[in-house]
């Protein structure tokens, strides 16, 4: 679809921005009118991660005047492998701090805001309305809901993105000459339903494929060039190398901006996304063991004064990564269709792990409704490796 542009152009451009954005300058759709309304363009990022990385760095090396990076968390090692704004130097350092370095040595033409607190609802209306288009970098569901119902209060351009390994998507959303992000998926999947990043992986150059069609969505709602995403869903697959592109039509049902909405206010996105189901969340409350009372558990079955069966309910490629000395592997999955308890038994307790603690609590609902006497380890494998075996790794 295509639209005017969004900002006005800047007053002018000094003698050194010509000489850097000479390559916009020449091309006829951009040409000095579009590089000042790029000067004076105030585009927030929602994160400076996967797609944040790429999407900042370009965002930066096209000459947006003003970048706000909303970004709580730090630098961890396994980032590294694909949020490429931060380097090996930075690992335990603010990711805001972080990127805004590498912002500003990659265009110190560039004003960065740093927005160093969690995006929420008391905050989210406050902080997007001093930008004129939102960049979304976040992987999980809760803050995309967020995101785009303050982008429809607000009037605001949302330019979204999603990557799980192979796969990618990314479209413009956009309530006064669009559909929004609730008219192409109204309702979030079930608790548990997708995998993050975390859990599944990604290919570490998509984030650069996606993110740099953000920018390149961004770039052409402030000049007004060519048609944006908005209306159609970019689907790909780096697996297939392959593009498919899917039309997304304005839902007159549409609970945030339909003919009759009933999102009017910011609600609880994480209640409303169900992040920790209740059956999960009343397991975890009474039935979680530290890796601490699991080691003393594995003391006492090794002296033989205690039986029980760990198992570890991750993916195959995860087991082969690192594992917990002692345990038997049966993954998540094979508990939520019963198929695991099978292979259990029924006169020992039963001691779950995962990553990090959120699968083997889905789990351990399963086996209880089952009717197995099931625990779970809180903080998962790499709680475990922190406290007893640093000499092993964690992702």
């Amino acid at each position: 679809m295509s639209l005017p542009p969004l900002v006005a152009p800047a007053g002018d451009l000094s003698m050194d921005e010509v000489r850097r954005y000479s390559r916009h300058l020449i091309i006829p759709d951009v040409g000095m009118d579009g590089q000042k309304r790029l000067k004076n363009a105030r585009v927030l990022c929602v994160g400076a991660g996967g797609l944040g990385s790429p999407a900042l760095m370009y965002l930066a090396a096209a000459g947006v005047g003003t970048l706000g990076i909303i970004e709580f968390d730090v630098v961890d090692e396994s980032n590294l492998q694909r949020q490429i704004i931060h380097g090996h130097s930075d690992v335990g350092r603010s990711k805001a701090e972080s990127a805004r370095e590498s912002v500003t040595e990659i265009n110190p033409f560039v004003q960065v805001n740093l927005h160093t607190e969690r995006l929420d609802s008391s905050n989210a209306m406050e902080l997007f309305a001093q930008y004129d288009l939102i960049v979304d970098g976040t992987d999980n569901f809760a803050t995309r809901y967020l995101v785009n119902d303050a982008c429809v209060l607000l009037g605001k351009p949302y330019v979204w993105g999603s990557i799980y390994r192979f796969d990618g998507q990314a479209s413009v959303f956009w309530a006064e000459n669009g559909p929004c992000y609730r008219c192409l998926y109204p309702d979030p999947p079930p608790p548990g339903m997708v995998p993050s990043c975390a859990e599944g992986g990604v290919l570490g150059v998509l984030c650069a494929s996606i993110g740099s069609i953000q920018v390149t969505e961004a770039i052409k709602l402030i000049t007004g060039v060519g048609d944006s995403l908005l209306g159609r869903l970019m689907v790909y697959d780096a697996r297939e190398m392959d593009y498919r592109q899917v039309t997304i039509r304005k839902d007159p049902n549409c609970v945030a901006c339909g003919d009759t909405p009933t999102v009017t206010e910011l609600i609880d996105y994480e209640l409303f996304c169900g992040v920790t189901p209740d059956s999960a969340a009343d397991a975890v409350q009474d039935f979680t063991i530290s890796v601490h009372d699991l080691k003393a558990m594995l003391d006492e079955r090794a002296a033989g004064s205690r039986d029980f069966v760990l198992v570890d309910v991750r993916e195959p490629v995860e087991w082969s990564i690192v594992a917990i000395d002692g345990s038997e592997f049966i993954p998540k999955g094979q508990f939520l269709t019963g198929e695991a308890f099978e292979k259990l038994p029924q006169d020992k307790q039963v001691v779950l792990y995962c990553r990090s603690g959120g699968r083997s609590a889905e789990a351990l609902v399963a086996a209880k409704g089952a009717g197995f006497d099931a625990i779970h380890v809180g903080g998962g494998i790499n709680a475990w490796v922190s406290e007893f075996e640093p000499d092993k790794p964690t992702y």
